[in-house]
């Protein structure tokens, strides 16, 4: 006898953990089932922590089961092969069958391996996937490893290089772009980061890409595109994620040309009762309106929190309006977030812009424990003054820091409203009321939109 359920969830990381567990809050009285491929399931932004803070993979894993047999829903461990939407049912791996009334695609994203990279193929070339078996062994591999190459800094590559090095590890961080974290900080701020990062021990090259792995079997050397060869006894290619979608191109679900399922803004795949959040959903900025490939667990349970309550019935003040972007991490006690657009990325998009950057301290007075340096940059609408962007860098307080400008892009604030509004400060935990850097920097801006 086939199984059927009210609703299918299909992917157990987060943003088919929590389109389940919204779904079932806001439909109790529906039937749930989850279907992931791996029992156990990792905390996806904690992955570089394994190889230097935390000491086993299994200090790392989400409790997908004991939060889904709380609510009430179903797991399965199997792996849907195809959807058929015409009678609503999925084939599982396993021969078995279930039959839904609604279904959400959550099946995220697999690291890119560039076809194009002669060598990618050799031992102790690794990617980063969201695997706990394949990250146990990596982990094991690397353990043997002095010098190590991670090519590509963005958040994850950065995050690696400096969990390697605390483990002992002579890291090299190759980046093509001119900067490292350059898609998601302006430059001032990149240079920052960088060199919090060579202080730690991170050798970085930027403005320069790889062109070639080197090595017999297993790799010994990496050559770089301007003839530089660095010798290295493991690769870790962090250039990136792509959707993972071939379930529903198998299954007739439209997927865009830019390789991700394509929805609306309540989560609607083109296929009716089939919705799809979370890293292979289609993506556009909040700013821009441009589709994106912004690939984050914070705008994955976005996503999927709009889908859980939109299962049944639309909600229309529920939708979801594009990913502002919101990235934040620490080095050692400094951290570092951006919410929004750049003033590189607003230039390039044609956006008028005007900034500000204030540079205080995030305790007062700053001679008490604790205190770090905090930088604010703004970045604001010329003509009307809405903030499109910001960034900050600062005590580990700046991830809440960024929130907060995350919150006033997504609720359109104005430079003025900011200005006024009302902020709750202590010298253990915020900086000064007279001097709050969030504040400063929209007074910056004002100043400049008064005088032209």
């Amino acid at each position: 006898m086939m199984k059927n359920t009210d609703v299918l969830v299909i992917g157990g990381s987060a943003a088919g953990m929590v389109a389940a567990l919204t779904g079932k809050s806001s439909w109790p009285e529906k039937s749930f089932t989850l279907v992931k491929k791996q029992k156990e399931m990792m905390v996806p932004c904690g992955i570089p922590y394994i190889f230097g803070t935390l000491e086993s993979t299994g200090q790392n894993l989400m409790p997908v089961d004991a939060m889904l047999g709380k609510a009430g829903i179903e797991s399965i461990v199997d792996e849907v092969t195809l959807i058929n939407s015409d009678d609503k049912t999925v084939e599982l791996a396993g021969g078995e069958k279930i039959g839904y009334n609604k279904l959400v695609v959550a099946t995220g994203s697999i690291p890119l391996k560039p076809k194009w990279l002669v060598g990618g193929d050799k031992e102790n070339v690794f990617t980063i996937p969201k695997d706990k078996v394949y990250l146990d062994e990596l982990k094991e591999k690397l353990a043997s490893c002095r010098k190590v190459v991670v090519i590509g800094a963005g958040f994850i590559g950065v995050e690696f290089s400096d969990e390697l090095v605390k483990s002992g590890h002579e890291v090299t961080l190759v980046e093509k772009l001119p900067d490292i974290l350059m898609l998601a900080f302006d430059e001032e701020l990149s240079k920052r980061i960088q060199a919090l990062l060579e202080a730690r021990g991170v050798r970085v090259v930027t403005g320069n890409g790889i062109r070639e792995i080197l090595g017999g079997k297993k790799v010994d050397s990496v050559m770089l595109e301007n003839g530089e060869v660095i010798e290295t006894d493991a690769v870790i290619l962090s250039v990136g994620y792509k959707p993972n979608v071939e379930l529903a191109r198998r299954s007739g679900i439209y997927v865009d040309e830019s390789g991700f399922i394509a929805v609306d803004e309540y989560m609607r795949t083109h296929v009716r009762d089939i919705f799809a959040v979370g890293d292979c959903a289609q993506k556009r900025d909040f700013v821009t309106r441009a589709r994106v490939g912004t690939m984050l667990a914070s705008t994955a349970c976005a996503e999927a929190r709009i889908a859980g309550m939109n299962l049944f019935n639309l909600n229309v003040v529920k939708t979801f309006s594009g990913t502002i972007a919101i990235y934040s991490t620490a080095i050692g006690d400094t951290g570092f977030g951006t919410a929004g657009v750049t003033e590189a990325r607003a230039n390039a998009e044609g956006i008028a812009s005007v900034t500000g950057i204030f540079e205080g301290i995030d305790r007062h007075p700053g001679n008490l424990p604790g205190a770090h340096s905090q930088l604010v940059k703004l970045i604001a609408a010329r003509h009307s003054g809405v903030i499109i962007g910001g960034e900050v860098i600062g005590g580990l307080s700046a991830g809440e820091l960024t929130n907060v400008i995350g919150l006033a892009i997504q609720n359109r604030m104005t430079v003025n409203s900011l200005l006024t509004s009302q902020i709750g400060t202590h010298p253990c935990l915020t900086a000064s009321p007279a001097g709050y850097p969030l504040i400063k920097a929209a007074e910056i801006i004002a100043g400049k939109m008064r005088n032209g």
